[in-house]
């Protein structure tokens, strides 16, 4: 279990942010009864958390649910370009997750093409006629093991069983299969900006009536079409190491490899893919040389891995929504996937 050195999070903090992970539309006074503290408590370490922290709770597009495809970007860039390039990609709505990785000579990118138009306009269009972008590498998910819904901040233990079921959402499973319909898009802009919206805020920006919308989130949450996820700076909690891995299992064993990476501590995200590589991981640590112990033991051990490259990232350019950060910032959170 993971524990926090931070001057900025504590204890409760830590069990706040676990909270909005589980339920991040919970009302403050759900929040404080579980966590047993006021509601006045919560609300003031939730605008300390936003300005300090980075947080924001925020709703997100399952691919995986509407199944749609998924894609883990490559991109071998020329370094006084690098930035310019990230930075275009992730005012692109279609972008989740981006960093800047190998000394700022590579991109990650995370694409959730929703048309197949979406997606030769990206890998087969703009990306091959940038002068600075040399090489292209694309990964397809094949299979998820960890991430998405799943956040990484339960590694952390900060809630007991009974607390997390006590916030879970009461949201039935939906009928029929999730997707999101032409006239949900009002609605699912304004959980991608606030994911805790109020219900008369919805209204107004819907037009739909009050019960309406709270019928149609809950169908859109309860059929897995989205999810409630928070965003937040991993510094504050005193991980400061993140890295993308692009691991090669051999085939017979990569089922069982993905379920092992699914239960380390280190990984934020974990998934089958088709590409150079069959397994794209994400792995947090303190600091470099936890991430060495990390590649060096529970991985290492691992039977079945042939080849680990990992990519540490220098900076984060988008985390689930786009936000400018300081060129010397290499805050990030651990990316959904």
């Amino acid at each position: 279990m993971l524990e926090t050195e931070s001057d900025t999070v504590d204890r409760l903090d830590l069990q706040l942010l676990t909270a909005l992970e589980v339920n991040g539309r919970a009302s403050f006074r759900r929040l404080g009864t579980v966590l047993g503290t006021s509601d006045q408590t919560v609300a003031r370490r939730f605008r300390r958390l936003t300005a300090e922290a980075g947080l924001r709770v925020v709703a997100i597009r399952d691919a995986v649910a509407l199944g749609q495809d998924q894609w883990t970007l490559r991109l071998r860039c020329a370094p006084d370009n690098a930035l310019n390039i990230a930075d275009a990609l992730a005012r692109r709505p279609d972008t989740g997750w981006i960093g800047l990785a190998s000394g700022g000579t590579e991109i990650v990118c995370l694409t959730r093409p929703r048309t197949p138009g979406d997606y030769d306009d990206l890998l087969l269009g703009k990306l091959p006629r940038t002068p600075s972008v040399m090489e292209i590498r694309a990964h397809q998910t094949l299979h998820r093991f960890y991430g998405g819904p799943t956040g990484w901040l339960r590694r952390f233990g900060a809630l007991s069983d009974d607390q997390i079921a006590a916030l879970r959402p009461e949201t039935p499973p939906a009928p029929g299969p999730a997707r999101i319909e032409a006239d949900d898009e009002a609605l699912v802009a304004v959980l991608e900006r606030d994911a805790r919206a109020t219900h008369p805020e919805l209204q107004r920006a819907t037009g739909r009536s009050e019960s309406a919308v709270k019928r149609r989130l809950a169908t859109l949450i309860g059929s897995g079409a989205l999810y409630i996820d928070i965003e937040y700076d991993l510094e504050a909690l005193g991980y400061g190491c993140v890295a993308a891995l692009w691991i090669t299992a051999a085939p017979a064993a990569l089922h069982s490899v993905g379920e092992a990476l699914a239960g380390h501590d280190e990984i934020a995200s974990a998934a089958a893919t088709a590409g150079a590589t069959n397994l794209v991981v994400t792995a947090v640590a303190r600091n470099t040389a936890g991430l060495y112990d990390y590649l060096s033991g529970p991985l290492g051990h691992l039977d079945g891995v042939r080849q680990v490259e990992a990519s540490p990232f220098l900076r984060r350019v988008k985390q689930l929504t786009y936000r400018t950060l300081p060129l010397n910032s290499s805050a990030t959170r651990a990316p959904s996937k």
